[in-house]
């Protein structure tokens, strides 16, 4: 017969993710795409909190999960390409998409220097593919801080990138209390098509988050530490604690 294994032991075998973080991805937090002046110190700031908070529960790998133009996991070890998301003096190299290479400063920032894994979640993604990229999480050994970048709607102001949607509020305030409240099912069953009609690049990785989190059947315990739309595109930085 096998040895009975102890509760303590299933349980700890069956967490996979003790954390998770969500931040935006603009390219203002690259801060030498900003000058002189810092274009985004306090959102910038509450990344920081958020990672670092999250950090003091000594995952053994961290996740990262970002949107981009096709899915796919990504070498962490590629540069950031500040060249290609601003003017800057940086010379132009290939590198990770802005999503995975907003992540890996923030992380080298605050850091952490541990393994990483990156994936990329196409801005489209559908539900099946949004359940794929939730497998792969799962699927990591360890104690996973699962690290996830999306910005809300582009559409809250006569000068936001896509204009004034009116639509765009209420989408926002729905992210906002599922990421205030641990709402998995929320994130996981956002509208695709009114996401792209808002321009709200997060709404596959949110998904991607909302479905791993109701798989592993937690309910977390969630804090917000930013909420606002200064250049007119939401941005949502939250702390989920699983552990």
């Amino acid at each position: 017969m096998f040895p009975e294994v102890s509760r303590q032991a299933r349980v700890a075998s069956a967490i996979v993710i003790v954390t998770a973080v969500v931040c935006p991805h603009p390219p203002l937090l690259l801060r030498e795409l900003s000058g002189a002046a810092d274009a985004a110190p306090e959102l910038r700031a509450a990344c920081h909190e958020a990672l670092a908070s999250a950090l003091e529960l000594q995952p053994d790998v961290v996740v990262v999960v970002g949107g981009a133009d096709e899915s796919g996991e990504w070498d962490p070890l590629l540069p950031v390409d500040v060249h290609r998301f601003g003017t800057s003096d940086a010379p132009h190299v290939a590198g990770l998409p802005l999503s995975l290479g907003v992540a890996s400063r923030l992380l080298h920032e605050v850091g952490w220097a541990g393994p990483t894994r990156t994936h990329a979640i196409a801005w489209d993604a559908g539900p099946a593919e949004v359940g794929e990229r939730a497998q792969e999480v799962a699927a990591v050994e360890g104690r996973v801080m699962l690290v996830v970048m999306g910005d809300g709607s582009a559409r809250r102001g006569e000068k936001a990138p896509g204009h004034l949607d009116e639509r765009a509020f209420a989408f926002d305030d729905e992210v906002g209390r599922a990421l205030e409240e641990g709402d998995a099912a929320t994130l996981s069953a956002l509208d695709p098509v009114l996401a792209r009609e808002l321009m709200a690049s997060g709404r596959a990785a949110h998904a991607v988050l909302g479905r791993a989190v109701a798989a592993q059947g937690a309910r977390p315990r969630a804090k917000t530490l930013y909420c606002d739309d200064p250049y007119g595109v939401m941005y949502h930085v939250a702390v989920w604690d699983l552990s």
